[in-house]
C-alpha cells in the first residue's frame, strides 16, 4: 500500500440535502479514477458507499461511509454523509473526519434547507466548505439562478471556480476559471480539453474577477498587489484559495453532473489545487499533563494521537472503530492509551475502507482516516494516543432525542435478544436513547425522527433477528380529589380462632402545597388506635395510592388523616388495620370527587418568523397554550404549554410544517386536570383493557 505525507492527502466530505446526489458523486469520483470498474446505481442498490440492507431498501443514506481514490500522487479520503435529517447524528461525526466539506445541491431544486442547515453546521463546527452545483444535465436546472442563490444567502465569500460549457440536454464540459482550460465529455467517457466557448468567454472573466477580489481580500500582500497590477497570477489565485479555504473566508463554488460523470476531472483538479491538506488544520486539544488548552496541528512527527469518530456494530465480525490520526503514526500491534476510558487498547489489524470492504494496512499516518476492529474500550468521541503524551480532543456532541415510540417484542423469548442488539447498535448509533417504563412495563426508545426509530427496529430483525412492534408509549396519567370526604373503614372477620378486626376514621382532602406524595396525619387521641397500629394504616392507604378509582392511574395531592377508630384487645393486628384502611380509602376517594390528571409539557419551538401562525394555530389545535414568544437571531421562539398526549409525533408534525427549519425542546411541567371529553375516554378505553385481562 503506498503512503501519503499529509501534504499529499485530502479528506472530502459530502454533505447536503437529501437526494442532490452526494451517494452518486463519490460512485462518480472512485469510477472515474478507477477505483471501481462499475459505476453503481442507487436505484439497483449496486453503490459503494450505500452498502447496508436498509440503506438497499429505502434508498438512501443512512450511515456516513469512507472510500478513497488516487488522483496524480494524491490521495482523497471521500465520506459520504446522510442528507435525510433523522441522521443527523452520523452527519456530525463524518464531519470530524474531514478538512473539507463540499455542500452538494441541484441546480434544478437549488438552496434546499439541507443546504441551509449544512451551512450552519459547518460554522458551527468552523468548518472549511465549498459547494457542488450538481444535476446541470437536468431539465430546468440552471447554474447562473444557483449560483446568485448562494451569493445572496451566503454572502461574497461565494466565489466559482468553475463554469458550465452547455445547458440542460446539451450540458457537456466544464470550464476551469482559474486556469481557463475548458474540458468536454468525448463518446469514450474521457475528459478532453478544448476551447472555451466565445458565447461565455466574458462570464468566465466575470467569474475570474469574483475569484481575484475574494481571494485579494483574504492577503493585505496579495491587495496590494491587485490594486497595484488589476491581476493576480494562478499561482497566487491557488495560493490564497487554499489560505481563504482553509479559514471559512471563501467558499468555492464547483458544478457537473455525478450520474454522467461530467466535470469529475475539473473537480479532482481543484480539490488537489484549491482545497486545504491536513496539516493547515488545527485541532483544539486538552493537554492532560498540563492541563490546559491546546491547540494541535496535524503532524507526522509528534506523538501518536487519533479521535474514534465513527463505530460500526456488526454481529460477526464485531465492533469496527474508524478514526483519523491527528499526530504521529499508528501501526498493529502498538498499545495506545484511551484517555476517556482510562485503559490501555491493543491495535490488531489496520484497515482502509472501501465502503464496506476493508483493505488490511501495516500503519495509517497523520491526517489519514482509517479503522481498527475488535478495541476492548473504545467507543465513539474517544481519544487514542501514545502512553508518554496525553492528550483528550473534544468530544462530540450529539442532539438530544426528540421522539419516542414504546418496543415490544412479537414474541415475550425474544426480550434478552432485544436489549443485546439495542445495546450493540447504541454503540453503532449514540443520537437514540433506550429507557425503561417501569410503570407501564414498556421499552421505550428515543431518536431523531420516526424514520430514525423505524431503522433501529429494522436493523434488530436484520442483524439480531429479533422482531418488534412500535407504538406510541403510553401516558403517565394521574388521579387526585377535588372535594373532602370523611369516611370509616371497618374491617371485621371472624373464622375460629383468632379474629380480624382493624377499625378507622380518615378525612381525606386534597393537597394545596403544590407536593405531590401523599401527606398522612395522626391525630388520633385516648389511645382508640394503639400506637404500633398507626404505621400498618399510613402504609395500607401507600400501597392503596398507586392505584385510583377512575382508571387505576395512580393518586398524587391527597391528605389523609387519621382521627378516629377502635381495636380490640386481641384480634387487632397490623394487617387488619391495612385493610381497613383500603377500605377507607375506595369509600373516601370515591366520595371527595375524584379526577383524571394529565402531564403538561413546557414547549419551546424555534421558527423562522414566517411560520409563526401555522405553529401557534397548530399548538392549539393540541389543546396547547401559548404564553408568549422570544426573538433568537432570525427565528421566533414560541413558548407555550401542551398536554404530553398531544405531543408524541410534534417532530414529525413540525419537520413538515416549517420544511424541517424548525426545532423543539420540551420538558415535564406539572400536572392538570384533563377535560371532562378526554378523561371519559381515557377512563373507557383504560376499563376496556381491564376487562380484557381479566
Amino acid at each position: 500500500m503506498k503512503k501519503y505525507s499529509v501534504n499529499n492527502l485530502r479528506n472530502v466530505g459530502f454533505i447536503g440535502h437529501s437526494g442532490s446526489g452526494k451517494t452518486t458523486l463519490t460512485e462518480a469520483i472512485l469510477y472515474y479514477t478507477k477505483v471501481i470498474d462499475r459505476f453503481g446505481r442507487i436505484e439497483d442498490g449496486s453503490t459503494v458507499s450505500d452498502y447496508d440492507i436498509e440503506e438497499k431498501k429505502r434508498k438512501i443514506s443512512i450511515a456516513s461511509s469512507l472510500a478513497s481514490c488516487e488522483w496524480k500522487n494524491t490521495k482523497i479520503n471521500l465520506v459520504d454523509m446522510p442528507g435525510y435529517f433523522d441522521f443527523i447524528g452520523e452527519t456530525m461525526e463524518g464531519l470530524r473526519a474531514i478538512d473539507v466539506a463540499i455542500i452538494v445541491l441541484s441546480s434544478v431544486s437549488g438552496i434546499q434547507v439541507g443546504a441551509e442547515k449544512s451551512w450552519s453546521g459547518v460554522n458551527k463546527s468552523k468548518l472549511p466548505r465549498a459547494f457542488y452545483i450538481n444535476k446541470l444535465d437536468r431539465e430546468n436546472s440552471n447554474f447562473d439562478k444557483t449560483l446568485a442563490e448562494l451569493k445572496e444567502k451566503f454572502g461574497m465569500s461565494v466565489v466559482p471556480i468553475q463554469y458550465p460549457i452547455g445547458t440542460e440536454n446539451n450540458f457537456k464540459g466544464i470550464v476551469n476559471v482559474i486556469s481557463g482550460k475548458a474540458k468536454i465529455m468525448n463518446n469514450k467517457n474521457i475528459a478532453e480539453e478544448t476551447t472555451i466557448p466565445k458565447d461565455i468567454l466574458d462570464k468566465i472573466t466575470k467569474c475570474r474577477d469574483m475569484v481575484m477580489e475574494a481571494v485579494a481580500e483574504t492577503d493585505e500582500e496579495l491587495l496590494d498587489k491587485y490594486f497595484s497590477e488589476g491581476t493576480l497570477s494562478d499561482e497566487d489565485i491557488y495560493k490564497g484559495l487554499v489560505r481563504g479555504c482553509s479559514r471559512g473566508e471563501i467558499a468555492p463554488v464547483m458544478c457537473g453532473s455525478a450520474v454522467n460523470g461530467i466535470g469529475i476531472d475539473t473537480l479532482l483538479e481543484d480539490i488537489i489545487q484549491c482545497f486545504p491538506s491536513p496539516e493547515t488544520s488545527e485541532v483544539i486539544d486538552v493537554n492532560l499533563e498540563q492541563k490546559s488548552q491546546v491547540v494541535v496541528k496535524v503532524d507526522e512527527k509528534s506523538p501518536f494521537s487519533a479521535f474514534i469518530f465513527k463505530t460500526i456494530a456488526d454481529p460477526f465480525v464485531g465492533k469496527l472503530s474508524l478514526f483519523r490520526v491527528m499526530t504521529g503514526k499508528l501501526k498493529s500491534d502498538m498499545t495506545v492509551y484511551n484517555v476517556k476510558k482510562d485503559k490501555s487498547e491493543k491495535i490488531g489489524t489496520l484497515y482502509f475502507l472501501k465502503g464496506k470492504q476493508q483493505i488490511p494496512v501495516s500503519e495509517i499516518g497523520a491526517g489519514d482516516l482509517g479503522a481498527v476492529a475488535k478495541l476492548q474500550f473504545a467507543s465513539t468521541g474517544d481519544t487514542l494516543c501514545d502512553p508518554s503524551s496525553l492528550v483528550v480532543f473534544k468530544d462530540i456532541e450529539f442532539p438530544e432525542p426528540v421522539i419516542s415510540m414504546a418496543m415490544l417484542p412479537k414474541s415475550k423469548n425474544d426480550e434478552d435478544k432485544i436489549f443485546n442488539g439495542l445495546s450493540k447498535l447504541l454503540e453503532e448509533d449514540p443520537t437514540f436513547k433506550i429507557s425503561r417504563d417501569i410503570e407501564n412495563a414498556e421499552t421505550i426508545i428515543s431518536g431523531q425522527g420516526e424514520v430514525h426509530i423505524d431503522v433501529i427496529s429494522s436493523k434488530l430483525k436484520s442483524k439480531f433477528g429479533t422482531d418488534v412492534i412500535l407504538r406510541e408509549p403510553k401516558v403517565h396519567y394521574r388521579e387526585t380529589i377535588r372535594k373532602t370526604s370523611d369516611v370509616q373503614g371497618k374491617h371485621k372477620k371472624q373464622s375460629g380462632g383468632h379474629g380480624q378486626y382493624g377499625d378507622v376514621k380518615i378525612k381525606f382532602e386534597p393537597r394545596n402545597d403544590n407536593e405531590d406524595d401523599l401527606e398522612f396525619v395522626d391525630k388520633v387521641v385516648g389511645g382508640v388506635v394503639p400506637r404500633q397500629y398507626i404505621p400498618a394504616v399510613e402504609k395500607g392507604l401507600r400501597e392503596c395510592i398507586s392505584h385510583g378509582v377512575l382508571a387505576g392511574y395512580p393518586i398524587i395531592r391527597i391528605k389523609a388523616t387519621l382521627h378516629d377508630g377502635s381495636y380490640h384487645p386481641v384480634d387487632s393486628s397490623e394487617m387488619a388495620f391495612k385493610v381497613a384502611a383500603s377500605l377507607a380509602y375506595k369509600k373516601g376517594i370515591l366520595e371527595a370527587d375524584p379526577v383524571l390528571l394529565e402531564p403538561i409539557l413546557h414547549v419551546e419551538v424555534c421558527v423562522p418568523e414566517e411560520y409563526m401562525g401555522d405553529i401557534i394555530g397548530n399548538i392549539n389545535k393540541r389543546r396547547g397554550r401559548v404564553l408568549g414568544m422570544e426573538t433568537s437571531g432570525k427565528n421566533q421562539i414560541i413558548i407555550a404549554e401542551v398536554p404530553e398526549a398531544e405531543m408524541f409525533k410534534y417532530a414529525t408534525d413540525l419537520r413538515s410544517m416549517t420544511q424541517a427549519r424548525g426545532s423543539f425542546n420540551m420538558k415535564f411541567e406539572r400536572y392538570e386536570e384533563v377535560p371532562d371529553v378526554q378523561a371519559n375516554k381515557i377512563i373507557e378505553s383504560k376499563n376496556k383493557i381491564k376487562v380484557r385481562q381479566e
